[in-house]
């Protein structure tokens, strides 16, 4: 579907990626794909991201029809809401959205199509992700003026996220501080890497239990990088257990998936009430640290 917009006389001049994301409703990284993908025009022409937009300038969008199959969406579990948000406890091996591969899943995408009112085809009411085999807490925004809000709370670190890890090995320090910048894995597209160059990343992790062979940590990222834990993790030598992209190729302890969970959050929500929970592990976890405290 092909849409018109018009930069009205008297409007501020500010970047095309920006730009287009206030006018569709939907983040700055979708818009920017969109660039990239030649779906934008500005006065003709191919628009970039960094464009700066002007009063007078004709733009058109070819917004692609979004075909969603017939699947139900997920039954799951909302550990908090109000009029703005409302956090779930995603379950491990749900992916957030659809994507390559993803045809005929059910999605976290489609829970929040059912429970909020953002009118975003493909990403409705999602802030934030947690990988496909992550579990734990993860929030939703209810409104566009919710999603905006919590989209730059992000940005300025105001979400304070805690994660339960597993970690291969004995780490030297009971805590400390990574950072390490990632960027694309120049040999691997679909993953991450420690690169000199990338965008700066930092973790804070302390100990919580020792075991032969393994670490159980509490980890809390600064910033919210793609695969950040398993990438730093990985790189001190230390991968997350049972990550068989970042780490060894066989999972230990019973585990099917990385032992990662998102434990706690906490934040200042758009309407000001201060909001902090916390999820317990789930049995899959729980099985291996009960495995592991019988090596004691």
């Amino acid at each position: 579907m092909r849409r018109a917009l018009n930069v009205a006389e008297g409007a501020a001049t500010e970047r095309l990626d920006i730009f287009l994301a206030g006018q569709l409703g939907v983040t700055r990284s979708r818009a920017q794909t969109m660039l990239r993908a030649g779906h934008v025009r500005v006065n003709g022409r191919a628009g970039r991201p960094s464009y700066l937009v002007r009063p007078g300038d004709a733009l058109t969008v070819d917004e692609p029809e979004v075909v969603t199959a017939d699947v139900a969406a997920p039954d799951l579990p909302i550990i908090y809401q109000d009029a703005d948000l409302l956090v779930i406890d995603k379950p491990a091996g749900l992916v957030v959205h659809g994507g390559s591969g993803t045809a005929g899943q059910a999605t976290v995408a489609d829970f929040a199509r059912a429970h909020t009112a953002d009118p975003d085809p493909e990403r409705p009411g999602i802030v934030h992700r947690l990988d496909q085999d992550t579990s734990g807490l993860m929030i939703l925004a209810k409104t566009l003026a919710a999603k905006a809000a919590l989209q730059e709370l992000f940005r300025e670190h105001g979400v304070h996220k805690t994660y339960s890890a597993l970690v291969v090995g004995r780490l030297d320090r009971s805590e400390a501080t990574i950072r390490l910048p990632i960027a694309r894995d120049p040999a691997h597209p679909l993953r991450r890497a420690v690169v000199s160059g990338g965008r700066d990343s930092t973790t804070h992790y302390r100990i919580l239990a020792a075991y032969p062979g393994y670490t159980l940590v509490e980890a809390r990222p600064q910033t919210g990088r793609t695969h950040q834990l398993r990438v730093h993790f990985a790189a001190l030598g230390h991968p997350i257990a049972g990550d068989t992209t970042y780490g060894a190729p066989r999972r230990p302890l019973g585990l099917k998936r990385q032992f990662l969970h998102a434990t706690a959050l906490s934040l200042v929500g758009p309407s000001g009430q201060r909001i902090e929970l916390t999820s317990p592990l789930p049995a899959d976890l729980r099985q291996a640290v009960t495995r592991l405290e019988k090596t004691i």
